[in-house]
């Protein structure tokens, strides 16, 4: 296997700064801030930290447009503060990953200031320009942030590319001088301390040669998806970039994760496996593109979401990935919506068995996460069972997708009202707003004005209310990460999806089971407010809870949005016969409905 490969066992934690604690009253998250809640970190549990860009930047996405990469940006500290975060985690043993922004620059970056200054700089070819075609655009590709592109540079009279924003160029990859600058660069974090990279749409840096028209699509431009997604020397690159930076320093070993958006089981398999020395694992998109309308990611009309569907596609990749690759688990980021309000119920009314609907819905969509195999991934707030925010008005939002996705269809003579209740569902400004430490009046974030507005929910979702107190859900979060630490079974285990299936008697019961070296480890949930009771398949002879979401928890009998874990000996377990008469020995063949490849937009 090679390297001590330390993430298979640990737990990553993703604070975005901006929004994770403020320590000087601008309103905006910052690296001090940060640094006064790495307790909160250590209590919970996890081994890593990943820290979303703070590099210096113009802020025009939330600083996935990078100025210059060796700079803290003002607004979060010093190199100093990032020194300092770096100590206290790791005096923890927690481990920091940083977030690695190199498909594009801003254009800010004097990288492509130099580039656009004449066709002749010793930079030109560190973007890629092209002549426009017939007094347009070189070709008729759709920006994910809407509108073309390419965007026209008046000094030397040719377009660039930026698959976003036109504030971020695209570097060109396939210019050798640009990936030895970007390795320089990365192993200059590496050495003040920095454990590992997320790689920001990593599988977009390799182009088709050519650059071909897309696919036209409903706004009557073409998606540069096929031609840009896992491009012909994107796995040549990224095995490149792990020989010249990580393997400089063989006494040291990384968390490496791309983030791959649109990747299939295939080249995921091949990102991931050690062989190939690309990457440790990658993010893919699939389960969370289910309840997506494929050509509009705001759309109100979309997919209806089912436990079958869900279950089934992380089941596909948990054997897809079994033996060689291996997964990264998570169910929010800083791009997706809270998981309670999109999947679970995040009603606020008490339930027959005790607690909100919101916390029991947390705590089965956590339990779910944490028994496949894989790295869980937990996101600011999720710990605390935060849910959306009930947006109302357009002035409300930041988020850069929200605002030009608007402006385009109201250019169409759309009205914002009425795209309301899509956007509100899925934009990223669920996930950013600020993280909610109290109940008092900024939520402990700020005691200035927040960048964005707090959610009301603070008032009664919160880490002062939560931590230490017997059954809620960051207690529960902790419970599962200790359990995962002390337990072979969850890291190692094989993996066996009993229930939901496609044919099942039992739609809203899930079942899963991990076995490894004589022992066996059942979860179980249920996914609706009303009592079920549990098949005798599925509770082994001998078995007992180790684990429940309810202090009383019995799981002959699952009531509502009631989640445990059942250990036994796996050679009393039931051969491999679900309660739906499925045979799912070893591991579940189910792959779900044909759910594309979850690619909706710039999930960044």
């Amino acid at each position: 296997m090679g390297k001590n490969q330390w993430w298979r066992d640990q737990v990553v934690y993703q604070i975005y700064p901006r929004s994770f604690a403020d320590s000087n009253g601008d309103g905006i998250g910052d690296l001090r801030g940060t640094i006064d809640h790495v307790d909160h970190l250590a209590q919970l549990g996890v081994g890593v930290v990943w820290l979303s860009p703070i590099c210096a930047s113009p802020q025009d996405d939330n600083g996935y447009d990078i100025s210059n990469y060796q700079q803290i940006d003002p607004m979060f500290g010093t190199l100093e503060d990032f020194d300092e975060l770096v100590a206290a985690l790791h005096a923890r043993d927690i481990r920091l990953v940083m977030d690695l922004v190199v498909n594009h620059t801003s254009d800010e970056h004097e990288w492509f200031i130099e580039s656009a200054s004449a066709k002749d700089s010793p930079k030109r070819d560190w973007y890629i320009w092209r002549e426009g075609k017939d007094g347009k655009e070189p070709n008729n590709w759709e920006s994910f942030f809407s509108g073309p592109t390419w965007e026209w540079n008046e000094a030397t009279q040719q377009y660039y590319l930026h698959l976003f924003s036109k504030k971020q160029p695209d570097l060109n990859w396939e210019n050798p001088e640009v990936r030895q600058a970007v390795y320089a660069m990365m192993r200059w974090w590496l050495e003040r301390g920095v454990d590992g990279f997320r790689m920001d749409v990593i599988n977009l840096i390799s182009k088709v040669p050519g650059l071909p028209d897309g696919p036209v699509g409903p706004t009557g431009r073409g998606s540069c998806f096929d031609a840009c997604a896992n491009g012909p020397r994107f796995h040549e690159f990224l095995a490149e970039m792990r020989r010249e930076v990580f393997d400089a320093y063989p006494d040291r070993t990384f968390l490496t994760v791309g983030e791959t958006p649109g990747i299939g089981i295939d080249d995921a398999l091949k990102c991931s496996d050690p062989a190939r020395g690309e990457v440790d694992m990658v993010f893919q998109f699939e389960h969370v593109g289910l309840d997506n309308n494929p050509g509009d990611k705001f759309a109100i009309d979309r997919p209806e979401h089912t436990l079958t569907n869900l279950a089934g596609n992380l089941a596909a990749w948990q054997e897809g990935m079994d033996e060689r690759g291996w997964n990264s688990l998570y169910f929010e980021n800083h791009d997706q919506p809270r998981s309670v309000s999109r999947w679970g119920d995040d009603s606020e009314e008490i339930s027959p068995a005790g607690g909100t609907w919101r916390e029991r819905s947390a705590k089965a969509l956590a339990g779910m996460l944490h028994a496949h195999r894989g790295t869980p991934y937990v996101y600011q707030g999720q710990e605390l069972g935060m849910n959306n925010t009930p947006w109302q008005r357009l002035s409300e939002f930041r988020d850069l997708e929200v605002l030009n996705y608007v402006a385009v269809r109201q250019a169409e003579g759309k009205v914002f009202d009425d795209m309301l209740a899509g956007i509100a569902r899925v934009n990223r400004d669920n996930a950013r707003t600020p993280m909610q430490w109290s109940g008092e009046p900024g939520a402990g974030f700020s005691t200035g004005e927040p960048w964005i507005a707090v959610n009301p929910a603070a008032a009664y979702i919160n880490a002062a209310a939560q931590v230490g107190k017997p059954g809620s859900v960051f207690e529960f979060y902790r419970a599962l990460i200790a359990l995962r630490r002390e337990n072979p079974v969850l890291v190692h285990g094989d993996f066996e999806l009993l229930s939901p299936l496609a044919d099942c008697a039992h739609p809203d019961l899930w079942a899963v089971r991990r076995m490894f070296d004589g022992e066996s480890l059942t979860a179980l949930a249920n996914f609706s407010r009303e009592d079920a009771e549990v098949p005798s398949e599925w509770w082994p002879q001998g078995a007992s809870v180790v684990l429940g979401s309810d202090l009383d928890a019995d799981a002959r009998v699952l009531r509502g949005w009631e989640f445990v874990f059942l250990s036994h000996r796996a050679d009393r377990a039931t051969g491999g016969r679900s309660a739906c008469g499925a045979d799912t020995a070893r591991r579940s063949r189910y792959r779900g409905p044909d759910c594309g490849r979850g690619w909706t937009g710039p999930h960044r």
